[in-house]
């Protein structure tokens, strides 16, 4: 071959893998959205409001306004909804479905948010995390929540395990193991959810543990068990419930509306390339039903 037709069949190529990575994006869709939520895809320069059933890809800035909720359906069924108040991204995200296995990687500037694990990560266990201004929460497949800013000072304020404490009000963040769900964990296991701070690592494996930590380079305070006003507060900030009839939004604890989402979406369990490994594909559907999206 001629030193002319190597270049050219390497620009083929490089072009090749530049439209499968593009492909290869896709994380996930919006499950559930109440009131004000706008999503940036990555490489956009302006947000725009987010959709029910839209399609959700790798580095999407997402950001949530007061009393506001988006609940992101990953191809894993790991589930991650972002509460009121919220600044986050799905940073990595690694599926092989033949093998039933997941990895994810989100980040989360501030507001309140929930990870529940779908099933897949307990076939890469530890490779899963949630960083934070304070540090990184490694994942062991179960349920956590959490708040980042003056919502996780204003609740944690309220703990008896607390008290007064001068905290930071753009970065205090508060975490609580909820434990594991239906889908993910079962019966067999709890679950947990290892913190790291400052190089140091704090564990939490009982169901509604929790540890606060009121900014950078502050000493966390705990772990202790969240109240039952705590625990309240918090699930105040991530109500995915539908703010009035004929809404939008979707019931997504129940796996048959979120099945029939994947299914009518076209996500399929094959796999194809994504950062660092396979990634379950999607194709366009519209199966019997199937109701388009706004």
């Amino acid at each position: 071959m001629t030193k002319r037709g190597m270049i050219v069949l390497g620009l083929l190529l490089a072009g090749s893998a530049t439209i499968g990575l593009a492909q290869s994006r896709l994380v996930g869709i919006n499950a559930a959205i109440r009131n004000s939520v706008q999503i940036k895809p990555a490489g956009a320069t302006a947000f725009s409001s987010a959709r029910l059933k839209q399609r959700v890809s790798l580095g999407d800035d997402i950001q949530t306004a007061a009393s506001s909720v988006l609940q992101i359906l990953l191809l894993d069924k790991t589930t991650f909804t972002v509460g009121s108040n919220a600044r986050v991204r799905i940073d990595r995200f690694v599926y092989d479905p033949a093998k039933g296995a997941s990895a994810v990687g989100a980040s989360v500037a501030k507001g309140a948010f929930r990870f529940m694990s779908g099933k897949p990560t307990r076939g890469m266990p530890g490779q899963s995390n949630v960083n934070t201004p304070i540090g990184s929460i490694g994942i062991r497949g179960t349920i956590f929540e959490g708040v980042v800013g003056s919502d996780a000072a204003r609740i944690a304020g309220g703990e008896d395990a607390v008290g007064r404490v001068a905290s930071d009000p753009n970065n205090a963040t508060l975490i609580v193991l909820r434990g594991p769900g239906g889908r993910t964990q079962g019966d067999e296991k709890v679950g947990a959810i290892d913190l790291t701070i400052d190089g140091k690592m704090v564990g939490l494996a009982q169901p509604g543990m929790a540890l606060f930590v009121p900014g950078p380079g502050k000493a966390p305070i705990g772990p202790f068990m969240l109240s039952d006003d705590g625990l309240l507060a918090l699930h105040a900030l991530l109500r995915t419930t539908p703010s009035r009839r004929g809404s939008n939004a979707v019931n997504v604890d129940g796996s048959p509306i979120v099945d029939l989402i994947l299914e009518c979406e076209g996500f399929s369990s094959s796999s194809s390339s994504s950062t660092g490994g396979p990634i379950a594909s999607s194709s366009s559907s519209s199966g019997g039903g199937c109701r388009s999206g706004n």
